[in-house]
């Protein structure tokens, strides 16, 4: 998840460094949600770890 989301910032980056504003802006837009759904993710993971009493890290 957290790769695509990477992936996805260096698209727009590339982009808008071309001058492909639109494809820019999607690009950046899908991998600011990819990177929130990764950190809800990655935020309940440690909460179920917790809960269940192993070691978060």
């Amino acid at each position: 998840m957290l790769s695509w989301a990477i992936i996805f910032a260096l698209l727009a980056v590339l982009a808008g460094f071309l001058g492909f504003v639109g494809l820019a802006g999607f690009a950046a837009t899908v991998a600011k949600v990819l990177f929130l759904i990764f950190l809800v993710l990655l935020v309940a993971s440690f909460v179920v770890r917790a809960v269940r009493g192993q070691s978060v890290l």
